[in-house]
């Protein structure tokens, strides 16, 4: 419990944290004030329809609330269509109530209503199972209060400023970057000594780890973007960050999330291929070149150091990695065998520094952009 009273502060820092805890607020305020909004202006006798649509509208963006809102709109109102046609018609029975069901079931296949087209159902239940005869002259009424619900949930979202998850991306990009860089690094540490299948069984297990991250990241950052469309503060942040001349300038990761995710893909890539490498040697005979080891281990250990942490300061790896290469060739004894193994482990290491390079530019370019002041 102390623990728990210790990391509640960062826990309610966290951006996924403050996402969840502002949606519950937003509904809770879209379904309060569409209810008293029935009750207190419309006089509604069933004024659970305007509540119930508002928390239907009510999404975690701006974009996803006005286009559910207007499948919940259609979805409502052919369901209140639906009740009453079969209600009047048919009357209210066992049987009648199951076709209504029927009907709004089939209807909420259609494609262009699929996320709500549940909804006819639902609003079909509750209008029939309301005492229908009370409301048959109400169709109008009904009409007006789920439009009422849609358009609280979505006035809500606007007024409630929307996240961006600019800072939950942010995380899953530096959190793979330092696991990866751990990887490498304890890696150098095993290779400077000696290492056995177990181990690296766990690195590959790590890097197995790393792509369900960075399918989260993936996510995280779709959702950034969609966060984005029809959302206020996209156009704070725009006038914010422009410059004194009133020129506008574009936060670096905006148009650059995606590239580096795919980067960093390809670097989880690389990973995983240098310790299926490591695996296999453990079953291969002979002692390794130590000139070898010895310069192998150095550059793998400063790479993990870059790219767990872009500000340490590390030679280029890539040009390192060229100039063991060129030693080895020209000094060192090696059997004939061996050459595949050591062109392996050079090979992945140069696809990783390029990795290392950019991870460094990447998290340059979002602490420039984040200079500009703006909310997340």
């Amino acid at each position: 419990m102390r623990r728990f009273l210790r990391d509640l502060p960062a826990l309610l820092r966290r951006p996924e944290t403050v996402t969840d805890l502002l949606q519950i607020a937003k509904g809770v305020l879209a379904g309060t004030a569409a209810w008293a909004l029935s009750i207190f202006v419309l006089d509604s006798q069933l004024p659970f329809l305007a509540p119930w649509t508002a928390l239907l509208t009510v999404h975690a963006t701006v974009h996803r609330s006005l286009s559910r809102g207007a499948q919940t709109t259609v979805a409502s109102a052919v369901g209140v269509l639906v009740s009453f046609v079969i209600g009047a018609w048919l009357g209210v029975s066992v049987w009648t109530f199951a076709l209504a069901l029927l009907v709004g079931l089939l209807g909420s296949r259609i494609s262009w209503i699929r996320d709500e087209g549940v909804a006819i159902a639902t609003t079909a239940i509750f209008l029939l199972g309301s005492g229908f005869d009370s409301q048959q002259p109400l169709l109008l009424d009904r009409m007006i209060e789920v439009a009422l619900g849609v358009a609280v949930g979505v006035g809500v979202n606007l007024l409630i400023i929307p996240p961006l998850r600019d800072q939950q991306a942010a995380r899953y990009v530096d959190s793979i970057n330092r696991r990866m860089g751990d990887v490498l690094i304890n890696m150098a540490d095993e290779f400077s000594t000696s290492w056995d299948t177990d181990q690296a069984e766990a690195w590959f297990r790590e890097t197995e780890s790393m792509s369900e991250e960075l399918d989260s990241a993936w996510q995280t950052v779709r959702f950034a973007r969609e966060s984005e469309r029809v959302n206020p503060r996209s156009g704070l942040r725009r006038r914010r960050g422009s410059g004194r001349n009133g020129s506008s300038t574009v936060p670096a990761e905006e148009a650059s999330y995606e590239n580096i995710l795919a980067r960093v893909d390809e670097g989880i890539s690389h990973l995983r291929h240098l310790t299926r490498t490591l695996r296999e040697a453990t079953h291969l005979d002979g002692d390794w070149d130590a000139r070898f080891r010895k310069g192998w281990v150095r550059i793998v250990r400063d790479a993990g150091h870059a790219m767990a942490d872009p500000d340490a300061e590390v030679e280029p790896i890539f040009d390192r990695l060229s100039d063991l290469s060129v030693t080895v060739a020209r000094e060192a004894q090696l059997p004939r065998e061996s050459w595949p193994l050591y062109g392996s482990l050079i090979t992945s290491m140069r696809h990783i520094a390029v990795i290392v390079d950019d991870v460094a530019s990447a998290r340059e370019a979002r602490e420039g952009a984040a200079a500009n002041p703006r909310d997340q």
